[in-house]
């Protein structure tokens, strides 16, 4: 949770709220089939619904008053992989700080696997 002290007040934000607005604004990238999660039982990845994306992201606040986040996301066969990965790091970091206001320190996307449909 991070929590921003105001004038009049303090203003908490919790990790569920940079959990969605990180997974929905990497869904919404061209190449992204959804976010991915790993089995625990047999470590297998799984394309997620979009109502439990939330799974393939994780979030961590650093003490400097930052954020950092990691996307696990499965994209579609064809795409360019390093220019989708650096296009969902510029606008999941500019949707979460216009969002909140918090900085992000960085974004980290792991492409767990390839659709190919």
């Amino acid at each position: 949770m991070v929590k921003i002290e105001g004038e009049i007040g303090v203003i908490s934000i919790s990790a569920d709220v940079f959990t969605t607005i990180a997974g929905y604004t990497a869904t919404l990238c061209f190449g992204v089939k959804g976010m991915a999660g790993r089995s625990k039982t047999d470590g297998l990845v799984q394309l997620l619904r979009r109502e439990s994306m939330s799974k393939g992201v994780h979030v961590s606040f650093e003490d400097a008053g930052t954020v950092s986040v990691a996307l696990h996301i499965v994209v579609d066969y064809g795409v360019n992989i390093t220019e989708l990965a650096k296009s969902i790091m510029n606008e999941v970091s500019y949707k979460l700080a216009s969002a909140t206001g918090v900085p992000v320190r960085q974004v980290d996307v792991f492409v767990e696997s390839m659709i190919t449909e």
